[in-house]
């Protein structure tokens, strides 16, 4: 079977103990994003069975009606990037793992790192001491006694509502009733509305699914009742604040910082494109650059050389 593997930025799933599970198939991991569907429907003109990275690329009618050997889209949860009437029609089988599962430990521990870097000025720290100078910014905001706000009481909020516990914060969260319910069970004072969030919190993080109710969500309005030193983060996605409001409120000063890993669109590095083809029963990998407007498949129209089996962890390309 033609397996495709999209949107592999850190070249990752062949380093995990189920890519042995597709021994004995063709298997192609894309590492880079492209979002026209011409060259989409290029590379995946062969693909049997496509595996995706959360919600990187979109797979819409356009693209499902030039992919005739498509049978089964394989990924992990929510799917609102995915065209399930139009996969229904070509009879595309849509497989997405909703369990619960543990929390999304990288996540919170992501949103933490960012509290830090934020609120201790790290990064900007760092760059005046590589360009010689020394203590440049104030001194940065220390987390004991500050509230932190968390929007969306769920596996990943409540993991980071632990790590604000532990630094001395006290937490307050808000969200839809099931997500109230369970702070409270949890110990954690809950916000009587958004305005209360917004207004009393030192640090926001957000938690939340972007689906199309909460696209949009947080508001300039919302931003603007936040103190002049406090700070958001959103390790979700972009498209919960509305469009321009969080530019427009860094503007006006008020939060005074945000602290993001999430793009509207995520970018797309210039020069070359990159993709990693296997053919795991001979444990070999065709390595191949082309051009980035290609739409051809990655060992089409460039030159290719054959790597043994790497080790455990990410190869050097």
């Amino acid at each position: 079977m033609k397996i495709t593997v999209l949107d592999d930025y850190q070249d990752t799933v062949r380093t995990l103990a189920c890519f042995g599970l597709m021994a004995g198939h063709e298997v192609t991991v894309w590492n880079d994003h492209v979002d026209d569907v011409g060259a989409l429907a290029g590379r995946l003109r062969d693909t049997e069975a496509l595996a995706l990275f959360r919600e990187r690329t979109p797979i819409r009618a356009p693209l499902l009606e030039r992919l005739d050997r498509l049978r089964i889209i394989s990924q992990t949860s929510v799917y609102p990037h995915i065209d399930v009437e139009a996969c229904t029609r070509r009879g595309v089988v849509v497989s997405s793992y909703m369990g619960r599962g543990q929390p999304s430990y990288a996540t919170a521990e992501l949103t933490w790192g960012l509290v830090i870097a934020a609120m201790r000025r790290i990064p900007q720290e760092t760059a005046a001491l590589k360009a010689g100078r020394w203590q440049a910014f104030p001194v940065g905001t220390g987390l004991r006694g500050k509230t932190l706000g968390v929007w969306g009481y769920g596996r990943i909020g409540a993991v980071v509502a632990g790590y604000g516990k532990a630094f001395g914060m006290h937490v307050l969260a808000y969200g839809r009733a099931a997500s109230i319910e369970r702070a409270r069970a949890d110990g954690c004072a809950t916000a009587a509305s958004k305005a209360e969030l917004f207004e009393t919190a030192d640090v926001l993080t957000l938690h939340v699914r972007l689906i199309d109710a909460t696209r949009g969500m947080v508001t300039a309005d919302d931003l603007a009742r936040m103190k002049p030193t406090a700070l958001i983060v959103n390790t979700s996605r972009a498209g919960l604040f509305a469009p321009g409001a969080l530019e427009a409120a860094l503007a006006a000063g008020r939060p005074g910082m945000a602290a993001v890993d999430v793009y509207e669109t995520e970018p797309v590095l210039g020069g070359a494109t990159r993709c990693s083809r296997w053919t795991t029963s001979s444990a070999r990998r065709t390595s191949a650059t082309s051009s980035a407007t290609s739409s051809s498949s990655c060992s089409a129209r460039s030159s290719s050389r054959s790597w043994p089996t790497p080790p455990a962890g990410r190869s050097t390309w």
